[in-house]
């Protein structure tokens, strides 16, 4: 049964089973890869943008996980240099900051997912093998109305080059208020 399980592995993996991970957190960035590894994915990992951009350079990976939140800057620069090196890249951004403006900019620099960490493994095995076209299924626990109310703020703050006052005006909303909001963490 597990040869069985491994031809399945391999067949939604394709040709080309190359796994760039790119995360500055070193335990859960071992665990990850492993647990890639055990799926069927060759595994090359990195610590930080500089580490992931020259690995993205030298041997473009077909799928890629990357951390938005670096050390030394943003994951999204290494998906950019990834889609430069190769087109066809299945790239997932994993992140503990998640809001939907990000998330926009992540899908047009091509990821095709983005996860709010902590995801496991299934889930961003699941979000690389997912298909063209499949649709991902509903979320047991969808956003709450604070959520909500949180990512449109954070939404209008990043449009407005994250400009306070900018921001405060166009939320009809005062500054202060804005201010404590996008100090606190996301709600649940």
């Amino acid at each position: 049964m597990d040869t069985h399980l491994e031809k399945t592995t391999d067949h939604e993996l394709g040709p080309d089973p190359s796994l760039l991970i790119v995360d500055d957190d070193g335990p859960f960035l071992r665990r990850l890869a492993r647990a890639m590894e055990s799926r069927g994915f060759v595994v090359d990992t990195a610590e930080s943008v500089a580490e992931g951009i020259a690995k993205s350079k030298a041997r473009p990976p077909k799928y890629a996980v990357v951390d938005l939140r670096l050390g030394d800057g943003n994951g999204l620069d290494v998906i950019e240099a990834i889609r430069q090196n190769r087109e066809d890249t299945k790239a997932i951004v994993l992140t503990g900051y998640g809001n939907i403006a990000t998330a926009v900019t992540a899908v047009k620099l091509g990821a095709v997912d983005y996860l709010s960490k902590p995801a496991d493994a299934d889930d961003i095995f699941n979000a690389l093998t997912q298909r063209p076209g499949e649709k991902a299924d509903v979320p047991e626990n969808p956003m709450s109305a604070d959520r909500v109310r949180w990512e449109h703020i954070q939404r209008v703050y990043e449009m407005c080059e994250r400009n306070v006052s900018e921001t405060a005006r166009r939320l009809n909303m005062h500054r202060r208020t804005l201010q404590r909001i996008l100090a606190k963490r996301a709600p649940k």
